[in-house]
């Protein structure tokens, strides 16, 4: 267990917060752009009307967004 505390770096963990911070914001942001855009409440359409397709469709997005993200910081 001890070892295990001398293997982490300081500097790799700083920067693993950092992009997780710009991950989330980067989310926040295209929900943002989602409601933003679209003509209809997304909240409304997905939770009340049962809209799958809407929520297939954002699933889709947050998971390309997600390997983008993935992408750029390796």
């Amino acid at each position: 267990m001890e070892q295990l505390w001398h293997d982490l770096k300081p500097l790799a963990m700083i920067g693993t917060l950092i992009y997780s911070v710009i991950g989330l914001a980067i989310f926040a942001a295209a929900l943002w752009i989602m409601q933003t855009v679209s003509p209809f409440s997304l909240r409304k359409e997905i939770e009340e009307d049962q809209n799958t397709a809407l929520a297939i469709i954002m699933g889709s997005v947050f998971i390309s967004l997600a390997i983008i993200i993935q992408a750029a910081i390796r």
